[in-house]
């Protein structure tokens, strides 16, 4: 008797824990559209750059893994590189080769690349992060839950591209235009961005000329 009631207690116990445990969220499903129809996803709006300053953005922070010792910076680098570096004490990295796709050049000294915000911060801000907490400002300026937020490229083109929607500048490398819109639609989208009225007209420019056959794939940010 007292055997089957330590069974029936033990059950009800389980159930009980089974039913109250707090339901474990499912990550963001990916979402995947053609440029055109992406590119109608952003909302349009104007543009107030009122109140930006670059450290509103705190990066580069210690990045995805705490443990690695390398900074954002440094784990883009290593993902990046189509010839891993060496990582030495203090994620110091000798060695390596990439490809900085914005003007198709070779880069052997991780010194020589910077990277770049697929939509830059002073945009980000115009186009809704003004209005962000400080942890997710933080958390875009440092995105690596999405590989086209950050991009390795020579210092030269990131400097060149600055602050500049594709209404202004798109990269030297003619095979590089259909790349770049989709993976800055995507950006947008992720971290849902607006876009102004020039920057608009110019997307769709690409998404119903050159472009019109890329794909987008983006994940919502949480």
């Amino acid at each position: 008797m007292i055997k089957n009631f330590v069974r029936f207690s033990t059950l009800s116990f389980a159930l009980v824990s089974l039913f109250s445990a707090p339901a474990v969220q499912a990550a963001p499903a990916a979402e995947v559209t053609t440029l055109a129809d992406a590119v109608g996803l952003v909302q349009v709006t104007e543009e107030g750059r009122t109140g930006y300053t670059r450290s509103k953005f705190k990066h580069w922070n210690s990045g995805a893994d705490k443990s690695d010792g390398c900074n954002t910076r440094n784990e883009v680098l290593i993902a990046e590189a189509v010839v891993a570096p060496t990582v030495g004490a203090g994620c110091k990295l000798t060695g390596g080769t990439w490809v900085s796709y914005y003007d198709g050049q070779e880069v052997t000294s991780a010194g020589s690349l910077d990277i770049d915000h697929m939509v830059p911060l002073a945009e980000a801000w115009d186009s809704g992060a003004s209005a962000w907490t400080a942890t997710r400002r933080e958390a875009y300026a440092n995105d690596q839950g999405a590989h086209v937020s950050l991009v390795a490229v020579t210092a030269r083109s990131n400097r060149q591209k600055s602050d500049q929607d594709p209404a202004d500048w798109m990269p030297p490398s003619l095979d590089a235009g259909c790349r770049y819109i989709s993976e800055w639609v995507s950006t947008k989208l992720r971290w849902q961005l607006t876009a102004d009225d020039r920057e608009l007209e110019a997307l769709k420019v690409y998404a119903d000329g050159p472009c019109e056959d890329t794909i987008v794939r983006y994940t919502p940010a949480a």
